[in-house]
């Protein structure tokens, strides 16, 4: 099978296409003919040899797919609903840079009705990581508000939209006023411009003083010390990224007074259990809403899968808003 592989750490330009032979589903695991990849940051840090894969995942970089089911045991993929032919998109641990993918059952789901595999394959990443982090983790709820760092990013556009439909205010911050703007015209109902404006001044400002209930941040670094200044109380900080570094100084007396939760987590390495049951809580509540046209994948470009280098560089870019897809049947 094509597939992109990892000629080193470094560049992009690490990123080359080869063969590598089909993968052998095991049990539990379904085989999809891959036509979509999504793009996301940690293949980016494991192109740069930051973010190793788990023990037993496939060394190919990518998390999440959409295409076919072409293979699997009959039995296992009837109890879960599925039957060869189906269209359906997977999170994965390595591997989703190829046609062929072996993927944990659990993990996958029916493309939603409307969808094309370039927007189901743009959902599994960001959808069970949100849900995991600001549903879950976050104990995020309607009337509550949500403060987005990086609104604009794959995990930025799927966190405002999944709030909104939830029935949370949300607010977020971006890199530009253009970004700001595309935030907004997602739903967000404030933007914060972090390169011009003071984000824990304007939350307070949008939230009468009150501060936002969840806060979920790529960024970590110093701006913890400034979310716990801008939270309720008994606000929750999830932590799902680090871009900002993994140090920080922050007044523990407030988290104390005001009993402010910091947890963070990462998904990749977590049980196939544990994201099985984000996939069904997805399924259950999230997916009906993407068939309803409630909630949109938000792509911002499509590049044949051969061009993955050049994919990965407009990732670093940060320029985009939405998703970076591959496009295997171009």
């Amino acid at each position: 099978m094509r597939a992109i592989t990892l000629n080193g750490f470094g560049a992009p330009d690490v990123l080359v296409e080869g063969q590598r032979p089909d993968p052998v589903p095991a049990a539990g695991e379904m085989l999809v003919r891959v036509t979509a990849s999504g793009i996301n940051r940690p293949d980016v840090l494991q192109r740069k040899g930051a973010y190793a894969p788990p023990p037993g995942a496939s060394d190919l970089p990518g998390l999440e797919l959409a295409g076919t089911i072409v293979g699997g045991n009959a039995a296992e993929l009837a109890a879960a609903g599925f039957k060869l032919g189906d269209r359906v998109c997977a999170l994965v641990a390595g591997g989703g840079y190829a046609e062929l993918c072996a993927a944990p059952i659990p993990q996958c789901l029916p493309t939603p009705a409307g969808l094309s595999d370039i927007e189901a394959a743009s959902l599994p990443e960001t959808f069970f990581t949100v849900w995991s982090n600001v549903f879950d983790r976050g104990g995020l709820k309607a009337g509550e508000t949500l403060l987005v760092q990086g609104g604009s990013s794959g995990i930025g556009v799927t966190a405002i939209q999944l709030a909104k439909a939830l029935g949370a205010k949300v607010i977020v911050t971006a890199g530009s006023d253009e970004k700001v703007a595309a935030c907004v015209a997602l739903g967000a109902d404030v933007g914060i411009n972090y390169k011009t404006q003071d984000f824990v001044a304007e939350v307070k400002t949008a939230t009468g003083g009150q501060g936002a209930n969840v806060v979920l941040d790529m960024v970590a670094g110093d701006y913890i010390a400034r979310e716990v200044q801008c939270v309720a109380e008994d606000a929750r900080i999830v932590i799902i990224a680090v871009q900002g570094g993994v140090n920080a100084a922050f007044n523990a007396g407030e988290v104390l007074r005001r009993r402010i939760t910091i947890t963070g987590s990462t998904l990749r390495p977590r049980p196939i259990a544990f994201k099985g049951a984000i996939a069904a809580a997805l399924r259950a509540t999230v997916w009906p809403l993407l068939e309803a046209g409630r909630i949109k994948p938000v792509i911002h470009r499509v590049f044949p899968a051969a061009q993955a280098a050049q994919a990965h560089a407009l990732m670093e870019s940060s320029s985009h808003v939405g998703k970076i897809m591959l496009d295997w049947a171009a």
